[in-house]
């Protein structure tokens, strides 16, 4: 074979998202079109680390994973294309039980027992395969049930409790991934990663400046009373009180962490006293601990031409990927040219102190500074400006009301480049949302082969719609 017919056969390398869940989604046929575009894989890491909503009562009585903003992904990235089956899976696996605990038990029995109309419009095969694992996994609540502790199926995503049975039949979580990936006939060349591949729980706390700790994602990212780590020598009459459930966590583990957090407020989100400094991962006592980062994560950045931050929350949704042991290293690579950051169009509890806000610039701080203490030891490390280009080649962002403040010329001192996006404002909504064409056109520009729309050809401007 000759050298240029091998060159045109190569497999050219891929696109890596950084993302969370819901707030990501919204952007998911953006990625795919550019990487169906450049004829490329995409893949999407997603961090474990959720302990919120229904998930939070999964890892109380059989413990795992946060898997939510995997399903969420997953079940996403269905190519419906006019597939009456496939957008029946789709509605079948986004499902919610209702929030009555009574409801929420009786509609799930229907389910499992063949009975809901939700199996309307799902083959034979496909629905016995998808209830074997759903009865699977009520068997194994049904083993659980004690009198200090029973199952709440309130509010319960099917998909979530379909991945969850499917992770105890096979024993691996990537497993389940890839039979929720065949039911639901995600492209081959889309791959949806477990930022850790791991059948255990991996919570998270943050540390603000002023030194007050918040313990779990539902804590950091929704108001909460902070909770500081115990002394496990000393058990609180929290602990106690604990001790006396039978559920899947050890007994003396942080209290915050063995708790339902089924319901919990979106909406008027209170300041943090300070800004969050750091976050951590910890065991179940609530020690730091540093996990390696999933294998083919580290993979697929390597062999990837372009690392992409998405929109999100930043501590709870992004930096969770990012600290784990060897994804920093890898993403500072030269080797990789195109490391860009889709600044959110608003700010969040996370991000937004009123005495405080962050700007552009605090957002790529905070990404070089997780990426760079992913290779260190405990604790996070100072990163010198001129090396936040290691991490953050690009930053995409919008400008309007309550957007983030972008210094362009501030981030070009530093090699920065900036390309700024008008947005679109949907009817209710308070905040500015990202046109998906715009965006398109934005990344396949940066990334190199797209048509560059600008008038002075200068990516340090702008990009107009």
């Amino acid at each position: 074979m000759s050298l240029s017919v091998a060159r045109t056969t190569k497999n050219p390398k891929g696109i890596v998202v950084f993302s969370g869940g819901s707030a990501a989604n919204s952007l998911v046929d953006v990625f795919k079109t550019v990487a169906e575009r450049k004829h490329c894989a995409l893949s999407c890491v997603i961090p474990i680390s959720d302990n919120g909503g229904s998930t939070s009562e999964l890892i109380r009585v059989l413990g795992g994973p946060g898997i939510g903003d995997l399903r969420s992904r997953l079940v996403r990235l269905i190519p419906e294309n006019g597939n009456a089956e496939r957008a029946a899976i789709k509605t079948f696996f986004n499902h919610r039980l209702p929030k009555s605990v009574n409801e929420a038990r009786h509609e799930w029995l229907d389910i499992v027992e063949s009975r809901h109309a939700l199996w309307q419009g799902i083959s034979t095969e496909k629905k016995e395969l998808i209830r074997s694992f759903l009865n699977l996994f009520n068997l194994e609540v049904v083993k659980r049930i004690r009198p200090t502790s029973t199952f709440d199926f309130s509010s319960a995503s099917v998909g979530n409790l379909f991945l969850t049975g499917a992770r105890i039949f096979s024993g691996s979580l990537e497993s389940a991934i890839y039979l929720l990936s065949s039911i639901c006939g995600v492209p081959e060349n889309t791959a949806v990663l477990p930022a850790i591949n791991t059948n255990f729980t991996h919570h998270i706390s943050a540390g603000l400046l002023d030194g007050t700790i918040i313990t779990g994602q539902n804590s950091i990212s929704h108001p909460s009373v902070p909770t500081a780590v115990p002394d496990v020598l000393s058990p609180t009459r929290e602990t106690e009180e604990h001790d006396d459930i039978e559920d899947a966590n050890l007994p003396g583990s942080l209290p915050t962490l063995r708790k339902q957090n089924i319901v919990f407020s979106k909406e008027a989100e209170e300041d943090f006293p300070a800004r969050v400094d750091r976050i951590w991962y910890i065991n179940p006592y609530g020690q730091e601990i540093r996990p390696p980062a999933n294998p083919k994560v580290l993979d697929a950045i390597a062999s990837s031409q372009a690392v992409v931050y998405s929109i999100g929350s930043l501590y709870t949704s992004i930096i969770p990927n990012l600290i784990l042991r060897g994804v920093g290293q890898t993403i500072s690579s030269p080797a990789i040219k195109h490391k860009i950051l889709i600044l959110n169009s608003t700010l969040d509890r996370e991000t937004g102190p009123s005495s405080s806000p962050f700007t552009a610039l605090d957002f790529v701080a905070a990404i070089a500074k997780a990426g760079a203490s992913s290779s260190q030891g405990e604790g996070f490390v100072d990163v010198p400006p001129f090396q936040y280009k290691s991490y953050v080649t690009h930053v995409l962002h919008l400008d309007g009301p309550g957007t983030p403040k972008v210094d362009r010329a501030e981030l070009t001192e530093l090699g920065i480049e900036t390309v700024r996006l008008y947005g679109r404002r949907t009817d209710g909504e308070g905040f500015l949302r990202y046109d998906e064409n715009a965006l398109t056109q934005a990344l396949e520009v940066v990334i190199g082969g797209g048509k560059d729309l600008r008038p002075d050809r200068s990516r340090r401007n702008t990009l107009d719609n």
